[in-house]
């Protein structure tokens, strides 16, 4: 195991670093105990029982049962504290594994998001952590156990008769050889069968965010065959594996009975002069037996150390890479924003060189209305994202009032700028929370800003009002509807900067009307910014920029633009006419 890995491992373990010495301890407790009960039996047998004095040393046989029992009984308790102490430990580590990962994910950039699938997130957070939960519960906590007993055996096996004790760990080393081989052949395969793993339940979860798609283009049967193609996939990446433990747990079982054969033989035959002794032959094979336990043990937990190993790479790669991470805590907040918005010189790429925004410079006043123009892919989205600092610009600056935006509180920030998008996401939860998004609010107030934003007709009508759970994605209700409960959230938390993306595109002429009523209520005293879509929407703005492959081509009123001889904005409109 690599030092980084065992590193990250200490990271996870570090938080219960306490409990995990606790339940060591009392694991090692349990390891003497087991270590003792066969030695107490090897006293009364070659002491009192194969030499007749059992009548006389009665009451001798009577303590060492007693202590028997009591170690039997402390053992079990202790067994117990610790089954239970281990399970609640390894569940805090997962629970803070996950929790760690979540959070990491959330103030991650967008950028992050861009290179990451969500599918991939998801089996982060859910699958690789699952992965490690056993390991946590049932590996880490009995390796100390496991130490102290084959370290005890050995001693105390060593001590009752050193030849015997040798004869027996000659099968050591091939126990320790097999385990190697078989481990390096295992670890090749283990890390394919992961990734196909990862794979399959990405496939899993986009089909089912996906369904409707599947259904409308009537893609199934196709989608079966994927799905069979990948299960196969992933059943043959196991087999290997599967092959290599089972082959590894039946040659431990071999060398087991082959050094039990070796004590009987040696003993029968009175080898290396090595006398017959019933208590000694008990109590090697007892321990023989125990000593070969916590190799199975490994042997068991392999493939389930492996993929916690395997997982705890993956889930660390995320969480060591700080490069994606937003910054929430610098910057300087600015107290209540006007609204002036400059961009000087700005370039942006997505990627490398690829520029998506070139030297793109212009300023909205405080409170003024500005639509942005042009065709799919020139910028107008971009330059959304830019103000709420989704992206990092590579060359240029953007100012609000004045100020680099670099140089704000992220959190205060996005605080400031409220978007409406196109498709509005609606979570699974109540109206009164989607409007609310943890913000707590009073029932008037949500109440009133129902009415202000045009939404208090359609809550109204819902069975439960406020308290009606949203179906998944909010697919139970319209386009129109979703984009007035997306207009209450932005009137709930009353931005200084309101953006909409045009959000009138696919929707009733009734509910359009509604929400531009709402439009016009936010618009009155906000700096607004429109990505148009319909040019028809925009000709009463205070401003139109005119964008094209990333480079701003016309500024100016609706009529402004107009008046200028084969513009490019007065050819879009004409043309549309």
């Amino acid at each position: 195991m690599k030092n980084q890995t065992l590193y990250r491992i200490y990271k996870m373990l570090k938080p219960q670093k306490k409990a995990i010495i606790i339940i060591s301890i009392l694991s090692i407790l349990i390891s003497l105990c087991e270590v003792i009960k066969p030695y107490l039996i090897k006293v009364v047998i070659d002491d009192y029982l194969s030499v007749g004095l059992w009548q006389k040393g009665a009451m001798t046989i009577g303590i060492i049962g007693s202590i028997y029992i009591a170690i039997v009984l402390i053992g079990n308790i202790l067994e117990f504290v610790v089954t239970t102490a281990t399970s609640m430990t390894g569940e805090n580590i997962v629970c803070f594994v996950r929790n760690k990962l979540y959070k990491h994910s959330q103030y991650s950039s967008m950028k992050f998001h861009d290179k990451t699938p969500a599918g991939t997130l998801f089996v982060r957070i859910t699958n690789d952590v699952e992965d490690i939960t056993t390991m946590f519960k049932d590996v880490i906590t009995t390796f100390a156990k496991d130490i102290v007993m084959i370290i005890a055996l050995i001693v105390i096996m060593l001590s009752i008769n050193y030849k015997l004790a040798l004869l027996c760990f000659t099968m050591i080393p091939f126990v320790i050889i097999t385990s190697i081989i078989i481990t390096r052949i295992s670890n090749k395969v283990r890390e394919y069968s992961k990734n196909v793993k990862t794979k399959l339940n990405i496939f899993l979860a986009e089909s089912i965010y996906g369904v409707k798609i599947i259904k409308i283009f009537n893609r199934q049967f196709e989608k079966e065959k994927e799905c069979e193609k990948l299960a196969q996939e992933f059943y043959k990446s196991r087999m290997p594996t599967s092959f290599t433990e089972g082959f590894l747990f039946g040659m431990m079982t071999v060398f087991e009975n082959i050094s039990v054969a070796v004590i009987v033989w040696v003993c029968v035959n009175h080898m290396f002069h090595i006398s017959l002794d019933v208590g000694v032959i008990y109590i090697f094979i007892t321990y023989i037996k125990q000593i070969f336990e916590p190799i199975n043990r490994i042997v068991e937990n392999f493939e389930t150390i492996q993929e916690a190993v395997v997982s705890i790479n993956k889930i660390y790669d995320i969480l060591d890479n700080k490069e994606y991470l937003e910054n929430f805590e610098g910057g300087k907040e600015l107290g209540k924003i006007k609204g002036k918005i400059e961009f000087k010189n700005v370039w942006f790429a997505y990627k490398d060189e690829d520029w998506v925004l070139k030297d793109v410079s212009f300023t909205i006043e405080p409170g003024q209305n500005i639509a942005l123009v042009g065709k799919t892919g020139s910028g107008k989205t971009t330059i959304i994202n830019l103000i709420n600092r989704f992206y990092e610009i590579q060359k240029g600056q953007i100012l609000i009032d004045g100020v680099n935006i670099q140089y704000i509180n992220l959190r205060y920030l996005r605080k400031q700028v409220g978007i409406v998008l196109q498709n509005p996401f609606i979570f699974a939860k109540s109206i009164r929370e989607n409007i609310e998004l943890c913000d707590n609010l009073s029932d008037e107030y949500i109440e009133e800003i129902a009415r202000l934003s045009s939404a208090d007709a359609f809550i109204d009508s819902l069975p439960n009002g406020l308290d009606e759970i949203a179906s998944e994605r909010g697919d139970s209700y319209s386009a129109g509807e979703k984009q007035l409960l997306a207009f209450a959230r932005i009137f709930a938390h009353n931005p200084s900067i309101f953006i909409l993306d045009e959000a009138t595109a696919n929707i009733d002429t009734k509910t359009e009307a509604l929400i531009q009523k709402s439009i016009d209520k936010l618009s009155k005293e906000k700096t607004s910014i429109f990505i148009a879509h319909r040019l028809s929407t925009i000709v009463n703005v205070d401003k139109i920029i005119v964008l094209s492959r990333g480079e701003i081509l016309e500024q100016g009123s609706h009529q402004e633009l107009l008046q200028i001889p084969n513009g490019y904005y007065n050819k879009l409109y004409n043309a549309i006419l």
